[in-house]
């Protein structure tokens, strides 16, 4: 596996954060607008990674562009739902967001991965998840 130092970076901090590691999955590509990074967790585990009000997701482009001042690169981090928790999952992805270096005025909310959540409530979570991150998208920036 030949991961550059962003890519090693970003995966580091996110898996310290979420409860399932093994679905933390980074790709890197480079293009005219400069380095991609988009970033895939376990759908349970995207709130944690968003945070409230997009704080953590602001948190890693802050120190992605920071990195990037050093390498002189310009990044972009791009967090990608794939659908519902894998345990109910139909296999198919049904919305992408996008997060920019730049939008410095993110407003998601967090799932509540941190206790026991109904199965009924949990469901509401992830589809007020997946409306604010189509809302992100809306964002003139």
């Amino acid at each position: 596996m030949n991961n550059s130092i962003d890519q090693q970076f970003i995966e580091f901090v996110v898996k310290s954060l979420v409860n399932n590691p093994d679905a933390v999955s980074v790709e890197r590509t480079i293009d005219e607008k400069g380095v991609l990074l988009e970033l895939t967790v376990d759908p349970e585990d995207l709130g944690r990674v968003i945070g409230k009000r997009g704080a953590t997701a602001q948190s890693l482009r802050t120190l992605l562009r920071a990195l990037g001042t050093k390498n002189d690169a310009r990044y972009n981090l791009k967090i990608v739902d794939n659908g519902e928790p894998m345990h109910r999952s139909s296999g198919a992805p049904t919305a992408t967001a996008t997060t920019d270096d730049d939008n410095s005025n993110d407003d998601s909310s967090t799932a509540e991965s941190e206790q026991e959540v109904p199965e009924e409530r949990e469901s509401d979570v992830v589809r007020k998840t997946r409306a604010e991150l189509e809302d992100l998208d809306d964002l003139d920036v």
